[in-house]
């Protein structure tokens, strides 16, 4: 999506961002509405997300999207796309998800009257499978990973008359996604911080927020100063865009058997992986890869010691800074904004596996 925003070049954002009080409705991300497509929003009041200070590093914001509906960052991108597609006459709406992105098209279709069709791994977390299944969505669990389910959308949705809303394959959820570089920007009193973390799966949240910083220039809304690096963070076990990146590639390549308990990270080739490695290139970043054993690591101290009960993807990345800490990447005095992807909560089969609990203990 590109815009005329000359009109808007020249204002303060406190000309034209609708923020809330207590005489008007939640906004959420919505307060971006001047620089979002113009549509009567479906909306169950995601964005505007908590900025978290940790208590332990002085450098460290951690943006909490489990605040979502739907618990995770997915009810920006999903929301904004099925408000657009309402807003064009469409009845059915297809989707592969590695998990989070099925609940929250579950949940904006039912808002909407618009069928959901969505097909996920077999060993999603069960919180996403349920949700899905209450919202009324038509779900196919599918023995393989998220492009197996692709190839099952992609295959199938012309005789069924299903747009496909996957990732990339539309123009609406990037707009979703780029809100969350608008909100860390406004929390941080319009400045940009040093670097910015990023669980990567499909990684269009990173896309967005680079797209969000381009627009941000252009209005003049953002103190001058360079660009935040741009970390993505994969997983050890499924690092499509490390290898790439390390390899000084243009594209990733298929990453075979992908094994992570960090579901949102088990994405073997993501679509826009090219868009993803100019980013961390433009930017001064890079892709860096967790093991499993160090993310769960990370997830427990935060939960412990911060009370933030992180989704193994925003524990990946907390487990990424302590990484580029101790190798000199970054300093404790940069600020940086840490995305937790997803409410910890909606993890608790896994997360009680790899903690050996089981309902029995409880007695």
């Amino acid at each position: 999506m590109r815009y005329d925003l000359t009109s808007l070049q020249g204002t303060s954002p406190a000309d034209v961002v609708q923020g809330q009080d207590a005489s008007t409705p939640w906004r959420g991300m919505w307060r971006y509405r001047a620089v979002l497509p113009d549509a009567t929003p479906v909306t169950l009041g995601e964005g505007w997300t908590p900025m978290l200070r940790s208590k332990r590093y002085d450098g460290i914001f951690l943006k909490e999207e489990g605040a979502n509906p739907t618990g995770s960052f997915k009810a920006r991108g999903l929301g904004l796309a099925v408000t657009m597609a309402r807003h064009y006459g469409l009845r059915k709406l297809a989707i592969p998800s590695a998990g989070n992105a099925a609940g929250a098209l579950a949940a904006y279709a039912a808002a909407s009257d618009i069928e959901a069709h969505i097909f996920m791994p077999r060993d999603v977390p069960l919180a996403n499978y349920v949700e899905a299944t209450a919202y009324g969505a038509k779900v196919t669990l599918v023995d393989g990973v998220i492009s197996d389910c692709a190839r099952i959308v992609a295959e199938r949705k012309k005789d069924e008359g299903w747009f496909d809303i996957s990732t990339l394959k539309e123009p609406f959820r990037v707009e979703g996604k780029k809100t969350m570089g608008y909100e860390l920007v406004e929390q941080l009193g319009w400045e940009y911080p040093d670097a910015v973390f990023y669980p990567t799966g499909g990684g269009v949240g990173l896309i967005g927020m680079w797209k969000a910083f381009e627009e941000l220039e252009q209005l003049g809304w953002v103190k001058p100063g360079k660009r935040p690096r741009m970390f993505a963070i994969q997983s050890s076990g499924c690092a499509p865009v490390v290898r790439a990146f390390d390899e000084g590639a243009p594209v990733s390549q298929m990453w075979q058997s992908p094994q992570t308990a960090a579901s949102g990270l088990r994405v073997p080739k993501a679509y826009g992986d090219y868009i993803i490695l100019d980013i961390l290139r433009a930017s001064g970043g890079k892709a860096v890869a967790v093991s499993d054993e160090d993310t769960f690591v990370s997830l427990q101290d935060w939960a412990a010691n911060e009370g933030i009960f992180l989704s193994p993807e925003g524990a990946a990345a907390t487990a990424a800074y302590a990484q580029l800490i101790a190798s000199g990447d970054l300093k404790a005095s940069d600020r940086v904004v840490i995305f937790n992807t997803g409410a910890g909560l909606k993890y608790t089969d896994v997360i009680a596996g790899v903690l050996g609990l089981s309902p029995t203990e409880r007695g």
